[in-house]
């Protein structure tokens, strides 16, 4: 086995930044495995960002640039990467836990028969030189750490839970435009592009999040309120999202957006586990609940041991009396 391959995932010529924080792990693997790191890139007119993959620490960059590869088709894709796969025998593919990343990676990994660990939150490499995978279990209240034992290994990781490396303009790699053969018909076509998400959550640098605390699915403007005060987005915890208050791409938690923002307003959130896991690692977190002893108080920064419905109103009129909206 020789290399570490990761999935560089692009959307109309700009790549994903999950793809940066894979290069960052996939360098650090490769390094203690004493391989070299590579990186595939596939689309139509895409040659010409090859290079950031370079900046960002991969060794060498295989690009398949074809008119048919322009939109993504997951059958098409899999029988690329599957091909350089076998061809380059890596150690480790990684993918990005992204919509894209989790409908190409399983069938990565059937086309070479092998296993797939996928939301990881960290990939290591232990004493033995075996490559070990991290991800919650059991709705984040235990962390399992996984060995496969065919090869290559494929994980999908979260995006977010990892630190992108500097960009290095030094860098120096090879870039390999290479021929794909590229499947006319799979059976899939594409008749349009919809948003599937009304926030992107994990892109936010603020967030003010709401739990059980609310009495009333409409007590939700006063979070939003807040969250537009502050140039925010606004998350909640998953039995709001059960109770069908509000949509699921506001969840945070592990069955949600696990996010990284600077500043995570917790308000009437309790803090179980499977929330913790998706907030846990934010710059700063202030916490505002009534009950001093919730669990979410042990990883805050900043505690208000209050009722919300007395403290958001306050930091609303103080916010607006700044000068804020």
């Amino acid at each position: 086995m020789a290399g570490v391959i990761v999935f560089a995932e692009q959307h109309g010529g700009e790549i994903h930044p999950v793809s940066f924080e894979l290069l960052s792990k996939g360098r650090e693997v490769a390094d203690r495995l004493g391989v070299e790191l590579y990186s595939v890139l596939l689309g139509y007119n895409v040659k010409n960002i090859a290079s950031e993959l370079i900046y960002y620490g991969a060794d060498r960059v295989y690009v398949f640039d074809n008119p048919l590869l322009e939109v993504f088709d997951p059958v098409r894709y899999k029988h690329i990467i599957a091909s350089l796969a076998i061809r380059k025998k890596p150690e480790l593919i990684l993918f990005g836990a992204t919509p894209l990343g989790r409908s190409l990676a399983p069938r990565v990994a059937v086309a070479l028969n092998t296993g797939l660990t996928a939301d990881c939150i960290d990939i290591r490499v232990d004493e033995e030189g075996d490559i070990v995978q991290v991800r919650p279990a059991f709705t984040g209240n235990i962390i399992a750490y996984i060995k496969t034992r065919t090869r290559p290994v494929i994980a999908t990781v979260r995006y977010r839970v990892m630190k992108p490396p500097r960009r290095d303009l030094e860098r120096r790699g090879e870039i390999i435009v290479e021929e794909a053969e590229v499947l006319e018909d799979t059976g899939i076509k594409v008749l349009k592009k919809v948003r599937d998400k009304e926030v992107r959550l994990a892109d936010s640098e603020i967030i003010v999040a709401c739990g059980r605390g609310l009495r009333r699915p409409e007590d939700i403007r006063m979070i939003e309120e807040l969250a537009r005060l502050l140039g925010g987005e606004v998350g909640a915890s998953r039995p709001l999202v059960d109770e069908g208050w509000i949509s699921r791409d506001h969840q945070i938690g592990f069955s949600g957006n696990v996010v990284k923002p600077r500043l995570y307003i917790a308000c009437g959130i309790s803090g179980s586990p499977q929330h913790l896991a998706g907030m846990r690692d934010s710059e700063v977190i202030v916490a505002i609940n009534i009950d001093p002893s919730a669990p979410i108080f042990r990883v805050s920064d900043y505690g208000v041991i209050g009722d919300l419905y007395e403290v958001i109103p306050k930091l609303i009129e103080k916010l607006r009396s700044m000068g804020r909206g």
